[in-house]
């Protein structure tokens, strides 16, 4: 694998949070306070597609294995989902057909989760990381369809910004995304509290690195803003900014400890691993600021789920 595959798969990324962070701008004028980083939400959902599907383009051959046995011509799905993802990030980021975009993002995210991540949980049923990398892709369609549900309900497009729509009642869609992503936030969590040497965001295999000071204590304070954003997304009241806060720790999480482990990372295979951290998490991150933009901030004091 030569170093310029890690380089296009990072471009990728950066050219879609600069266009987006550019189509955004009138909304992010228009925002206050943590309201700005709701208004990019999408773009920071769409800038770790482009990465990735541009990882699918460059390295088919090695995540060919990842395509169920039974798919006819594997090789070409790879790049099928490579070109879509691609796509999508551009969509999203400037405001195109984002409904439709949407929507075909969280079928695609569930067929990986019941067609790729269920089998192999279900053949390896004691591995946490096979079950977290399940619950991650749920909950990258959950998002998705949350805001695929919010705008079929009414939300109105402006460039690539969501505009606040009045809450007539919440949309089917919006009620499922939210509650799966706060489900899988409350199961990570709990793993984060478990197993507090491993890296904090997505709990995955990674060892928090050595010169970070207070692993535990980050890994422990993580888990609990997880649990308790997980606790108010369920909330319809507190929806908002539970998911607000926790999509302000993923990112966070993001430019300070992923960012710095992918620069200071060395050698091809290393890198490739940092890059895909950083973006994996920050769409994580993206995905459950959707649904913090799938909730109006008029939503009434008194209204419970």
């Amino acid at each position: 694998m030569p170093p310029s595959t890690n380089v296009w798969i990072c471009v990728a990324g950066v050219i879609v949070l600069v266009v987006g962070f550019v189509a955004a701008r009138r909304e992010l004028q228009a925002a206050e306070g943590l309201d700005k980083l709701v208004a990019v939400g999408g773009v920071l959902f769409a800038a770790p597609l482009a990465a990735f599907g541009v990882e699918h383009l460059v390295l088919g051959k090695v995540i060919i294995g990842a395509v169920p046995v039974l798919m006819p011509v594997r090789l070409f799905w790879v790049y099928f989902v490579g070109v879509a993802l691609i796509a999508a990030a551009f969509s999203l980021a400037l405001g195109i057909r984002v409904r439709l975009t949407a929507t075909l993002l969280a079928i695609m995210f569930f067929l990986f989760v019941v067609m790729i991540h269920v089998p192999n949980a279900a053949a390896q049923m004691h591995d946490r990381i096979i079950w977290n990398v399940a619950l991650r892709d749920l909950s990258f369609g959950a998002g998705a369809l949350a805001l695929a549900g919010y705008l079929g309900s009414g939300a109105e497009i402006r460039e690539s910004g969501i505009r606040e729509a009045g809450d007539g009642g919440e949309n089917v869609a919006v009620w499922i995304g939210r509650v799966i992503v706060a489900v899988v936030l409350m199961v990570y969590g709990v793993e984060l509290i478990l197993f507090p040497q491993f890296a904090p965001g997505v709990p995955l295999g990674k060892l928090t690195p050595s010169w970070v000071p207070g692993p535990h204590v980050w890994a422990f304070l993580t888990g609990l803003v997880c649990i308790g954003g997980g606790v108010a997304i369920l909330i319809r009241r507190y929806c908002r900014d539970g998911a607000t806060v926790v999509g302000l720790v993923m990112t966070l999480l993001t430019v300070f400890l992923y960012l710095p482990i992918l620069l200071m990372a060395s050698g091809v295979p290393a890198v490739l691993e940092g890059a895909n951290y950083v973006w994996d998490t920050l769409l994580f991150g993206g995905a459950v600021l959707l649904v913090a933009g799938a909730r109006p901030k008029e939503a009434e004091v008194g209204e419970r789920l």
